[in-house]
């Protein structure tokens, strides 16, 4: 927390681009505590459906942004939609971490056949763009599942689809990285007292790798929650019935040459200003880190 409150200090961009992520999370994750799932019979209303935003002729106060087909209030629907895409974005970030991070570490250490065999699976996956490998990955799981999968399935899925679409970021950013670090002589020190290859790894080498790995994570969490949006949006991701930014967008797009342009539009802009604001700060942190741009600031 330290170092990155002095990567902020006296950087008024990264910093507004930082307060507008807490803002975001916040508005995600307290609207839903005082207000009814908009997705549910009770925070429904189609006599109040397609309601203009309130400065609009038919306009009213208890629907500032409008709403949608079904009566949605969408104030509250994207703050329900926007908090699925954080949570998945989120934990998908960590599932792609976590395996490119062991896959990493074991072929930086061990070297060898290991480290071949990982990095030609590295270099298969990269012919793919991440987006139509958890398409795949979607399509695989709906095959063995069956269509009658519940809403909590289909987002685990998903989450785990994007996820697995990144490992191999971090398994090559690690994998560098250990390769340096195990040739450093406090490994020989630690070698010597007794330690096994596992807790040397884990106690030594992990923490001197982390850094511009947990700046990649940030990075890649606007793409994870692009990524899920697109599938949404496509009718893969997550249901229509339950509440996503990709979903809210795909549902107002139909609306747009109709007029009721507010639909798909604040949704929209929510994710725009959202990724933008992450990849912000996630660019700040990556050069903030990297001692040779930081040598030439």
């Amino acid at each position: 927390m330290r170092s990155l409150i002095e990567a902020l200090r006296g950087r008024p961009g990264p910093i507004c681009a930082a307060v507008l992520i807490l803002l975001f999370i916040a508005y995600a994750f307290v609207v839903p505590l005082f207000s009814a799932d908009p997705f549910s019979m009770a925070g429904m209303s189609i006599l109040d459906a397609f309601s203009p935003p309130v400065w609009m002729d038919g306009g009213t106060a208890a629907m500032p942004l409008g709403a949608d087909d079904q009566g949605r209030n969408l104030l509250t629907a994207m703050a329900y939609g926007l908090r699925t895409s954080i949570m998945v974005g989120g934990i998908s970030v960590v599932i792609g971490l976590v395996l490119g991070g062991a896959l990493g570490l074991l072929s930086g250490f061990v070297g060898g056949r290991i480290d071949a065999a990982i990095m030609r699976l590295a270099d298969v996956q990269l012919a793919y763009p991440a987006l139509l490998l958890a398409m795949v990955i979607d399509g695989i799981a709906t095959a063995a599942l069956g269509r009658g999968r519940s809403n909590e399935m289909s987002i685990a899925i998903v989450t785990v689809s994007i996820g697995i679409a990144f490992w191999v970021q971090y398994a090559r950013t690690i994998r560098s990285s250990v390769m340096i670090e195990r040739e450093q002589e406090y490994v020989a020190a630690a070698r010597v007292t007794g330690r096994t290859n596992t807790a040397i790894l884990i106690r030594h080498i992990l923490p001197n790798v982390m850094a511009p790995v947990l700046v990649i994570a940030t990075i890649n969490l606007g793409i994870a929650i692009i990524t899920e949006a697109t599938l949404s949006f496509l009718g893969i991701g997550i249901p229509a019935t339950y509440p996503s930014l990709g979903s809210l967008i795909r549902n107002g797009n139909a609306f747009l040459q109709s007029g009721e342009w507010w639909i798909s539009v604040w949704p929209c802009l929510l994710l725009v200003v959202l990724v933008i604001a992450v990849n912000v700060l996630g660019d700040h942190l990556r050069d903030h880190f990297n001692p040779k741009i930081r040598g030439r600031s």
